[in-house]
C-alpha cells in the first residue's frame, strides 16, 4: 500500500514534532522543514498529498507560500492546511482566500489533527478521481463526436453512391419496348410497395436477371441499404455456412477473427442469391430457416442474430423438375417464389443504357 505523504513547514521545532508524532504512527509519511523557502523548494519535487503550514515563519510567511504553490502548476491541487496561534477572523479569511482548505489552531489537540488531515485528504482523493474520470469523460466525448462527424461523412458518401446507383439501376435506363420488357417494368413497380416479399427471377443466362434484381432494390424502400450479390455456384461447399452466416474466431482452422456472413452484410438491404437452383441440399434447410425466423447463428456460435433482409434469387434452371428430382426443396421455392419475375429469351434480352437517359 502507497503511504501518503505530509509535508510540514513550521519553524517551531517542538510543533514540528509534536505533529509528526502524532501522524507517523497513522501510516503516513512526513517531511519536515522550518521555513517557507525549502518548502517551496520541497514539494514540487516530493509531491506530497497534503502541506501543514504555519502562519507565522521568518522571511516568506504561510500566506506568500500557500499564494506561491497555488500558483505553480505542479502544487497548484495540492490541499493546505494552515497552522497557527491567531484565531482571528482576518487572518482566517486570508488563508482561504490565498488558497487554503482549513485551519488547526495551537495548542493541538491530537484526535483534531488526525481527523482534518484524514478528511483533507480524503476530499483530495476523491477530487483526483472525479477530475480524472471528467478528464476521461471529456476524451469519449470527444471521440464520440469524432465519431459521429465520421459517420455523418460516411452516411454522406452513401447517400451520394446510393443516389448514383439508384440513377443508375433506375426504370429509365431499360432499353425495349417489347411486352416482356413492359411486364418486367410492371412487375418492378408493383414490388415498390412491399419491401419485404422474397422474390424469384426466372429465365436464360444471360436474360438480363441480375439487372432486375439490382431494380428492385433501387425502387424499394430498402434502396439505402447494401445490395449484396452472390453466385451460388461460385460458393466453395466447405464454407457455404460461414460466408452465408458469418463465424466467430477459432470456430475452425484459419478463422482468426470473428467475421460477419451475406446476410448480416446485407441487414437492411437486398441478398441476391444468383444461380439459387445450384445451391447444396444441406444449405438450402439453413436458408429456409432463416427465411422463416429471420436469425442467422455464426458457426461456432450459439446465440441467433437478428437480420432484416429481403431475399432476391435467380435461376436458369426449372426448378420445378429439380424439386421433383429432389434436388430443391419444395418448401424453400415457396418461400422464395413469393412474387416471379420472368426475363425474356436471350434474343431480346435486358440491357441498360446510360448515355442515352435524360439527365433531368
Amino acid at each position: 500500500m502507497i503511504r501518503q505523504r505530509i509535508l510540514i513547514a513550521d519553524d517551531t521545532p517542538a510543533s514540528l514534532s509534536l505533529i509528526s508524532n502524532v501522524l507517523e504512527p497513522r501510516g503516513y509519511e512526513i517531511l519536515a522543514v522550518s521555513n517557507g523557502r525549502d518548502a517551496l523548494q520541497l514539494a514540487p519535487k516530493a509531491k506530497p498529498d497534503l502541506i501543514l503550514l504555519d502562519v507565522m515563519m521568518p522571511g516568506q510567511d504561510g500566506f506568500m507560500v500557500c499564494r506561491e504553490l497555488k500558483a505553480a502548476d505542479e502544487t497548484r491541487n495540492i490541499p493546505v492546511i494552515f497552522v497557527t496561534s491567531r484565531n482571528e477572523i482576518e487572518s482566517v479569511v486570508r488563508g482561504f482566500q490565498v488558497g487554503a482548505v482549513d485551519y488547526i489552531y495551537k495548542p493541538f489537540q491530537a484526535q483534531e489533527v488526525v481527523t482534518r488531515v484524514a478528511t483533507h485528504l480524503k476530499l483530495s482523493l476523491l477530487t483526483r478521481e472525479l477530475q480524472q474520470r471528467n478528464d476521461e469523460l471529456e476524451q469519449e466525448i470527444l471521440k464520440r463526436r469524432e465519431a459521429e462527424q465520421a459517420r455523418d461523412k460516411a452516411a454522406q458518401r452513401l447517400s451520394s453512391l446510393a443516389t448514383r446507383e439508384a440513377q443508375r439501376w433506375g426504370l429509365g435506363g431499360f432499353v425495349g419496348e417489347s411486352p416482356h420488357l413492359r411486364r418486367i417494368l410492371e412487375d418492378i413497380n408493383r414490388l415498390q410497395q412491399f419491401g419485404k416479399t422474397s422474390v424469384l427471377i426466372t429465365g436464360e443466362s444471360g436474360t438480363g436477371k441480375e439487372l432486375v434484381a439490382r431494380a428492385v432494390h433501387h425502387h424499394s424502400p430498402r434502396a439505402d441499404g447494401p445490395f449484396v450479390a452472390v453466385n451460388c455456384v461460385a460458393v466453395p461447399g466447405e464454407l457455404a455456412e460461414s460466408l452465408f452466416f458469418g463465424h466467430l474466431k477459432g470456430s475452425f482452422t484459419g478463422a482468426t477473427n470473428d467475421r460477419k456472413g451475406y446476410f448480416e452484410l446485407a441487414d437492411g438491404g437486398t441478398l441476391f442469391l444468383d444461380e439459387i437452383g445450384d445451391m447444396p441440399a444441406t444449405l438450402q434447410a439453413k436458408l429456409l430457416r432463416v427465411l422463416e425466423d429471420g436469425q442467422v447463428t455464426p458457426v461456432g456460435g450459439t446465440k441467433p442474430r437478428k437480420v432484416d433482409v429481403r431475399v432476391v434469387s435467380a435461376t436458369n434452371a426449372n426448378l420445378q423438375d429439380k424439386i421433383a428430382s429432389g434436388d430443391f426443396r419444395q418448401d424453400l421455392y415457396f418461400r422464395l417464389a413469393r412474387y416471379s419475375v420472368h426475363t425474356p429469351p436471350s434474343g431480346s434480352a435486358l440491357r441498360i443504357c446510360h448515355c442515352c437517359r435524360p439527365t433531368s
